[in-house]
């Protein structure tokens, strides 16, 4: 180290339900901390100091870690963590492995430390991160292993780890500017040499025709992979945390709820790929979009947890009685089903011409005296005028008792049945009316 340089982090805040770490080497930093206590409580009662923010600003210099961590009570103890720092000859070896690569150098400035550094490093005797019992606490409280202080301020290190691999390097004894302006001077001076990083050679390129006429010539692409035998399973997620119900505590992460999105969302990717894969797909055209009521109704019918699916209902404004007739419908067709039960749409006099023209091909039969009524009740709307008539004939005028049909959007006819005293999906759609109206006969 050339300068006693000394970095100060704030204070982070709180972070409940969360992972503390999500970076490899920020876990490698974490495998070093819970492998090497021998306490295995104090290790998880540190990991609930440092969610609660009980951990104050960290500063950062070479070989060590401190913190101010305040206890429930609010009772503040100081707390170091002492790191060993490399010596000339293992930083000399370090920065000769980084500046073989430039990729090492480039992904060390994007915040970013290559697994392939780490163990060049290795492969050369210099172990960049710290292993089971590098971690040396010291606190206040007078515990002689680590304590729930220290184990708290590890955990912050890990979050401003991921953030920042530096503050590792720093903690072995060199802060950023003066590694990068080493490592710039060694792949300078090394571009060429047997052990440096060697020039890449610019190339001009190719003209576009050029580049286009040796495109016929490439080899095909592979065949894309075959379908999974099923789904994919997510992890189950375990903060192995308490809840903190306190004054201004953080809403507590409904883990059913997530693990119930991530096995969703496995799931729709399996019937993405599926459809993907399938013959002819390039040819079909896109599907849109799925709205975010759509979305919660087709996420509802796959929960079987209660709670998930009155949070889905309550987050669509539906009451639960609502939501079961969504899902219903979801079943008989999918967001056109979905848009037969709950849009109020008012189709054009062209298209009502249509649906009676349809209706009176369906059933020229004058054997049909109660579907001639259907019929019949689609004509008076028809002729009336106003928006109002319009909206009356896409959705309710083709009643007789305790049956309807439905036009949709798409031009196809949905059956309906009236059961305790609301309309309800009563099967698929179909093209005709006469076919839909089957529907209805058979149950």
């Amino acid at each position: 180290m050339t300068g006693n340089e000394e970095k100060t982090f704030p204070a982070l805040p709180p972070s409940p339900g969360r992972g503390f770490a999500h970076t490899w080497w920020g876990r490698s930093w974490l495998s070093a901390l819970e492998d090497g206590a021998l306490d295995g409580e104090q290790i998880k009662a540190g990991r609930r100091y440092a969610r609660s923010g009980a951990v104050g600003a960290v500063s950062v210099r070479p070989g060590g870690l401190t913190a101010v961590v305040r206890d429930r009570d609010g009772t503040a103890y100081r707390t170091d963590v002492l790191v060993q720092e490399f010596t000339a000859a293992q930083w000399d070896r370090l920065l000769g492995s980084a500046a073989a690569e430039s990729g090492y150098i480039a992904a060390l400035l994007d915040r970013e430390v290559p697994p392939e550094l780490a163990e060049d490093a290795a492969a050369a005797g210099v172990e960049l991160l710290p292993g089971m019992g590098d971690l040396d606490p010291r606190c206040d409280c007078g515990e002689w292993d680590h304590c729930p202080h220290s184990a708290a301020l590890c955990y912050q290190v890990a979050r401003l780890l991921d953030q920042d691999p530096f503050v590792l390097l720093l903690l072995r004894g060199r802060g950023e500017r003066e590694l990068v302006a080493q490592l710039e001077t060694r792949s300078t001076a090394g571009a060429g040499d047997r052990g440096g990083a060697r020039p890449v050679p610019v190339d001009a390129g190719l003209p576009a025709a050029d580049a286009f006429a040796v495109a016929g010539s490439l080899p095909p692409l592979p065949p894309p992979p075959g379908l999974p035998g099923a789904p994919g399973q997510p992890p189950t997620l375990d903060t192995g945390t308490e809840p903190d119900s306190g004054p201004g505590s953080e809403p507590e992460l409904d883990v059913d709820a997530v693990e119930f999105l991530a096995q969703a969302a496995a799931n729709e990717a399996y019937r993405l790929l599926a459809l993907a894969l399938a013959p002819g797909h390039a040819d079909r055209a896109p599907t849109a979009p799925l709205t975010a009521a759509e979305d919660a109704v087709r996420l509802t019918a796959e929960a079987s947890d209660l709670r998930v699916r009155s949070r889905l209902a309550a987050a669509t404004g539906r009451d639960r009685a609502a939501m079961d007739l969504a899902v219903r419908a979801w079943g008989f067709g999918g967001p056109p089903a979905l848009a037969a039960l709950e849009d109020d749409w008012a189709p054009d006099r062209a298209t009502l011409a249509r649906a009676r023209a349809t209706l009176g091909a369906a059933w020229a039969d004058e054997r049909a005296p109660v579907l001639r009524r259907i019929r019949a009740r689609w004509t008076e709307v028809v002729e009336a005028s106003g928006a109002s008539g319009a909206s009356e004939a896409s959705r309710a005028s083709g009643s007789v008792a305790d049956r309807q049909l439905r036009l949709g959007r798409e031009g196809r006819w949905w059956p309906y049945r009236r059961e305790a005293g609301r309309w309800c999906p009563a099967g698929p759609s179909a093209p005709d009316p006469a076919s839909a109206w089957a529907t209805l006969d058979t149950g």
